[in-house]
C-alpha cells in the first residue's frame, strides 16, 4: 500500500519555494485569500513555464502537493520531491498508486495541485484532460483556478521555458467552485460534462487574470 504524500514536507517545500521564487523572481500574487483555509481543495495550475510548479508551491497560503510527471524523479532530486510530499505520477497510462495518493490527500483535506493541460504548453487550458474532473467529483473538493503569468520567452534565451530572471511573475488565484453536478455521479458523462464546466471557468478566470494584470 502506497503511503500518503507528506503534509509537513509539503509545508517545507512551500517555505523553500517562496524564498527561491521571490529570490530569483518578482513574485505579484492576487487574490490568494480565495484558497479556502480548511478542506479539501485542488488548484487546477495553467503550465506555460517550468517554474509554474514551484511558484504556486511557494506563494500558495496553504501547503500544496502537486502531480508531476515520473521523469522529473531521478537522482537527489526524485528524493528530494518525494520527501516534499509531491505525486510522482506515470503518464503513460492510468497510474492507479498516483491516483490513489492524490485521493488521499484531499480525504485527508489537503491541497492537490495540478496542471490540468497535463504538459507545458501555451498555457490557456484549451485542452483539458479528464483526471481533474474526476479528483473533483471523487474527492468532493473545490477547484481553485489559478494563473501564472510571466514573461514572454525571448529568443536565444539560455535556459528555455523560465521567465528571465529578476522579472515579474504574476500568481492569481480565482474563486473556488464545484465542478460537479450535485449528484456525485462519476459515470463518463458526468465527467465528461464537468470537464466542459471545469474548462469554462478556468479559461474565464485567465481571461480576468490577464485583464487585471495586463499580461
Amino acid at each position: 500500500m502506497s503511503e500518503a504524500p507528506s503534509e509537513r514536507g509539503a509545508e517545507v517545500g512551500r517555505r523553500i519555494g517562496v524564498g527561491l521564487m521571490y529570490g530569483l523572481w518578482k513574485p505579484r500574487v492576487l487574490g490568494s485569500w480565495r484558497v479556502p483555509a480548511t478542506g479539501p481543495v485542488i488548484l487546477a495550475v495553467n503550465h506555460s513555464h517550468n517554474i509554474d510548479g514551484p511558484m504556486v508551491m511557494g506563494v500558495a497560503p496553504r501547503p500544496a502537493h502537486f502531480l508531476i510527471k515520473q521523469e522529473a524523479f531521478f537522482g537527489p532530486l526524485g528524493r528530494f520531491l518525494d520527501g516534499i510530499g509531491q505525486v510522482k505520477v506515470d503518464r503513460s497510462g492510468t497510474d492507479r498508486t498516483a491516483v490513489t495518493r492524490a485521493i488521499d490527500v484531499l480525504k485527508n483535506d489537503g491541497v492537490l495541485g495540478i496542471f490540468p493541460e497535463g504538459t507545458r504548453g501555451e498555457g490557456d487550458f484549451a485542452s483539458l484532460r479528464a483526471g481533474l474532473a474526476y479528483f473533483a467529483v471523487r474527492g468532493a473538493a473545490p477547484i481553485v483556478p489559478v494563473a501564472v503569468l510571466g514573461s514572454t520567452e525571448r529568443p536565444g534565451r539560455l535556459i528555455k521555458g523560465l521567465p528571465p530572471l529578476r522579472s515579474r511573475v504574476d500568481v492569481v488565484f480565482g474563486d473556488p467552485f464545484q465542478a460537479g453536478d450535485g449528484s456525485g455521479r462519476r459515470t463518463r458523462k458526468a465527467l465528461d460534462e464537468a470537464t466542459v464546466r471545469i474548462q469554462d471557468r478556468l479559461t474565464a478566470h485567465l481571461d480576468h487574470a490577464r485583464r487585471l494584470t495586463g499580461r
